[in-house]
């Protein structure tokens, strides 16, 4: 029993110089690995700006290194024969060697990719599509390139927008600068007319006179609206309204243009759908879509007004006899300064109504459309439902 008892004692004695042994090799590996991973931080923070390649040199170099410091200390702790710590040597340096070509390697190819990405990213400055390098990449690599061809989708579609606008803001100086000058010359022709007593009816020349600053007066304030839709500084006063009252009225305000014109109107589709909008700009965009129905509408032709619910809110939806317009010209309706190839004339106005519609509809969550149908057009108007 006694014996028994020695040699648990002498095992467990064992097992504790054993633990003991094991943390002290412990510290020690941690120690010289320790010194040289700080050594290897400071480097690599020096060297921040150099190429990836001598980072990854870098860092095999420090894993290489802490290894072998590790080992060093520990042999110098154990007190390592001379032919132990060699052969130790030996197997790290070799270590060292391969990981240091792997690093290399590893660092030029890496390199080469961003190089090649790097070209491929300046097509951006010549005004270009971004194409991906041929090959393989590493992921950071590939996710880049495709984050890259997303941007470049963008930006094409961001200029084509801006040449599109461009172009719209030169028809429309050049359009504004025709309807300007016409009536100004007629203004100034007829002033002259009363001013020297040569006209023959001075009432009627007056009254044109009337008109001609009316219409002036009309295409000033819809520049100025459509600055403030473009300056993002309309300010709304959204109210309930039903839309029953909302067309009611516009029909009754275009009713004198439509019998001038011989057109019909017509708006036996009115649901009493509640809508929260600006009253007098959302009058506005009904307004402009019915005189440009009534005046691309022919004689006896029929213009119709309907409002009712969809999937998507309340649509409103003006439909003319106008005969369609092309296909190609339907993304255009809405932009700046448009009025197609057969609106040149004065009365066609300055082509700023549609655009006032979209910049309007827009400023309130909605979206504005324009599809063919049948003997004419239907510009449909979307609005968010009014909230219960």
């Amino acid at each position: 029993m006694h014996s028994v008892t020695s040699l648990q004692v002498t095992q467990a004695m064992q097992t504790v110089h054993s633990t003991h042994d094991m943390l002290l090799i412990a510290l020690y590996a941690f120690l010289g690995a320790a010194a040289v991973g700080l050594l290897g931080a400071g480097t690599l923070w020096l060297i921040r700006r150099r190429s990836l390649t001598v980072s990854l040199a870098v860092v095999a170099a420090v894993a290489v290194t802490a290894m072998l410091a590790g080992t060093l200390a520990v042999a110098w702790a154990m007190f390592l024969s001379s032919h132990d710590l060699g052969v130790v040597t030996t197997v790290v340096a070799m270590a060292a060697v391969v990981s240091l070509a792997t690093a290399l390697l590893l660092g030029r190819w890496v390199v080469a990719r961003s190089r090649a990405l790097t070209l491929a990213a300046r097509s951006f400055g010549d005004g270009g599509d971004f194409a991906a390098p041929d090959g393989a990449a590493t992921a950071e690599l590939a996710a880049l390139s495709r984050e890259l061809q997303a941007t470049s989708a963008k930006l094409a579609e961001s200029r084509d927008r801006e040449r599109a606008l461009e172009s719209s803001r030169r028809e429309l100086v050049a359009w504004i600068s025709h309807d300007l000058r016409t009536p100004l010359a007629g203004l100034r022709a007829m002033s002259e007319a009363l001013e020297d007593g040569v006209a023959a009816d001075p009432d009627r020349y007056l009254r044109q006179i009337r008109t001609e600053v009316e219409r002036l007066n009309d295409m000033v304030g819809d520049l100025f609206e459509l600055s403030r839709i473009h300056a993002g500084t309309l300010a709304l006063s959204p109210s309930r309204i039903s839309l029953y009252d909302l067309v009611g009225d516009a029909l009754a305000g275009a009713d004198p243009l439509a019998r001038e014109y011989g057109v019909r109107l017509v708006g036996d589709r009115i649901e009493p759908v509640p809508v929260e909008v600006d009253g007098k700009e959302m009058s506005r965009v009904l307004g402009n879509l019915l005189v440009n129905a009534i005046r691309r509408t022919p004689a006896d032709g029929t213009v119709a007004v309907a409002a009712e619910r969809s999937d998507t809110g309340v649509v409103l939806s003006v439909t003319d006899g106008c005969g369609g317009i092309p296909e190609e010209d339907l993304p255009r309706v809405f932009d700046t300064g448009w009025r197609g190839t057969h609106a040149r004339t004065p009365p066609a106005g300055a082509g700023l109504g549609l655009a006032i519609v979209r910049g309007i509809v827009e400023a309130h969550q909605g979206q504005a459309a324009v599809h063919n149908v049948p003997g004419g057009c239907r510009f449909e108007v979307t609005l968010p439902m009014a909230r219960a």
